[in-house]
């Protein structure tokens, strides 16, 4: 008698514990409609190295504010590529203080962070 009233609480409570999470209400949005969809917001700068410019010459670059925590060189060679507000730019339109996001590539050989795309300015919907 013991064995099969164990038996019984043991199969009701499996039915009623893989029940429980399922009340019939629905999901729980997210407490965060004020700011948008968090995931939603500059995905095409998800992968890029935002930063201030720090000090720039024609092949370096120094930027202060990264995620890094600290000021970042990247290289500039003649294949990096400027963008001001949509439109193609170029290395005379960037100074001092001015909010980029940079697309970049670290060289094999010496860690060295080379800047293959630079972006500045306000961007219009689609692809930088």
């Amino acid at each position: 008698m013991t064995i099969r009233f164990l038996l019984s609480l043991l199969a009701v409570l499996a039915v009623t514990g893989s029940a429980a999470g399922q009340t019939g209400r629905d999901p729980i949005k997210a407490d965060n409609a004020r700011f948008g969809d968090p995931t939603s917001i500059a995905r095409v700068y998800q992968d890029y190295l935002y930063g201030v410019i720090k000090e720039i010459k024609k092949d370096e670059m120094v930027l202060e504010k990264t995620k890094f925590g600290v000021d970042q060189t990247l290289i500039l060679d003649s294949k990096t590529k400027y963008i001001q507000d949509g439109k193609p730019a170029s290395h005379d339109g960037l100074k001092v203080g001015d909010k980029v996001w940079v697309d970049v590539k670290t060289k094999k050989k010496t860690g060295e962070l080379l800047a293959k795309k630079v972006v500045t300015g306000v961007m219009p919907t689609g692809n930088p």
